[in-house]
């Protein structure tokens, strides 16, 4: 048996990865990437980058997506937690609008594979949260786009525990991105896949 598992979800291509934790009276220690393991369990992937951000309880980040240069992810939460969320754009899909959401925490040590195609978002539930992305492309700053994280229509459930709407923190970009059928209106997510 390998290090890792593979759970999926409701979401063709969208996977909780649960790692092999070893522990005793010293702590753990697991594995969080192995090229030659996660070929074995189907996630064949060359990743190209790895991110990290910081954030305090109630930052609401995404929902994000390039144009270009299209980035599948695996996305972990190091310290904390977060309900992280991936919304399916690509067109054609017979999941195209529906969302999956995952609680990653440094508890859970749980991963959320995230392939190309999807809008990627989190909300941090505990007092702050570090979370790393592992991405098989670049960063592009000038592909950018967004889908509205309060889109009706997709109608994510986050679970906002003792928080209130009016609340959450995102960003002056983040607040403005487009619902899914106004994006539906344009081209931007066109080459998604």
């Amino acid at each position: 048996m390998g290090n890792f598992k593979k759970v999926e979800t409701s979401i063709e291509g969208v996977y909780v990865i649960e790692p092999t934790v070893f522990g005793d009276n010293r702590g753990y220690f697991m594995e969080t990437y192995s090229d030659k393991e996660f070929d074995e369990i189907g996630l064949n992937y060359n990743f190209v980058q790895d991110n990290q951000s910081k954030s305090r309880k109630g930052v609401l980040r995404g929902l994000h997506f390039q144009k270009e240069n299209t980035q599948a992810k695996v996305v972990r939460c190091i310290k904390g937690e977060v309900f992280d969320v991936a919304v399916d754009l690509r067109p054609g899909s017979k999941t195209y609008g529906k969302w999956e959401g995952v609680i990653l925490s440094e508890e859970n040590k749980k991963m959320f594979m995230i392939p190309r195609g999807f809008a990627h978002g989190f909300l941090v539930l505990s007092d702050e949260a570090e979370f790393t992305y592992k991405c098989d492309d670049i960063y592009n700053p000038t592909a950018e786009g967004g889908l509205a994280w309060n889109d009706k229509d997709v109608n994510i459930e986050w679970p906002l525990g003792d928080m209130k709407i009016e609340d959450l923190l995102t960003s002056e970009k983040d607040a403005k991105w487009p619902t899914l059928a106004e994006l539906k209106k344009t081209d931007l997510f066109q080459n998604l896949n």
